[in-house]
């Protein structure tokens, strides 16, 4: 009988946001793949789970899939964890799962938490419909993504790190305007979660004012259609 692989979101910053179910597929889990051992251990060191640990990041994922879905078929659990949130979102876990789907083996993917939900959701901006853009390219094709999103109607969500931060807004003012709405949310679930609301450039100034710290999720409003400013009644008769 073959093994499961599980999907474990783990906390983005308070322990306390974890869920019983995770916590019970970790203790039960006969292999847990961590990105970071040092950063998950604390995790677990935390709710006293020792279960044997591996390390699995986006520099030896390749050289690894192929022994861990070799164990999956022999029949053990195993459960994947990212340093915070959801396995697979701007962390790795993908490749892990496309290999166990093609070996026949059963994924689980346990809800649980994201940085991006939370970030979306209290921005103010529509979330009914959006897109999730993670982290954009660090050096080639920063500004072609951006250009390519100009005009995307849906409110859209960015992963970014505190060094980069002013760089990202000042390149995103450039490309979707000044007037455009934002969010920029900082250390969610943490001790100094912060959200700063307004148009790219006020929050722009905010940042180069504030020192940025911490992990960032940025949420930027959706280019909206300029609507006609000719009423039916001045149009021209079409004869």
């Amino acid at each position: 009988m073959m093994g499961i692989l599980y999907l474990v979101p783990t906390p983005v910053g308070n322990f306390e946001d974890i869920t019983m179910r995770a916590l019970r597929t970790l203790r039960e889990a006969d292999m847990i793949l961590a990105e970071d051992t040092r950063t998950s251990g604390n995790l677990l060191r935390h709710f006293d789970i020792r279960n044997a640990m591996l390390s699995y990041h986006k520099f030896n994922e390749h050289q690894m899939v192929e022994s861990v879905v070799n164990r999956l078929r022999g029949g053990e659990t195993v459960a994947v964890v990212s340093d915070a949130g959801t396995p697979g979102i701007s962390d790795p876990g993908f490749l892990v799962v496309r290999e166990a789907i093609k070996a026949g083996v059963e994924v689980i993917a346990l809800p649980g938490a994201t940085a991006m939900v939370p970030a979306l959701v209290s921005s103010g901006l529509p979330c009914d419909r959006f897109c999730f853009e993670g982290f954009l390219p660090q050096k080639k094709g920063r500004q072609s993504r951006l250009r390519l999103l100009a005009t995307e109607p849906r409110t859209m969500v960015f992963y970014e790190s505190p060094h980069r931060v002013v760089k990202t807004l000042a390149q995103m003012m450039e490309v979707f305007g000044s007037e455009r709405p934002v969010s920029v949310c900082r250390e969610i679930s943490k001790i100094h979660e912060e959200s700063v609301r307004g148009t790219l450039e006020q929050v722009l100034d905010h940042f180069k004012e504030c020192e940025p710290r911490g992990e960032f999720v940025i949420v930027v409003g959706g280019h909206e259609e300029s609507k006609p400013t000719e009423d039916k009644e001045h149009l021209p008769n079409e004869n």
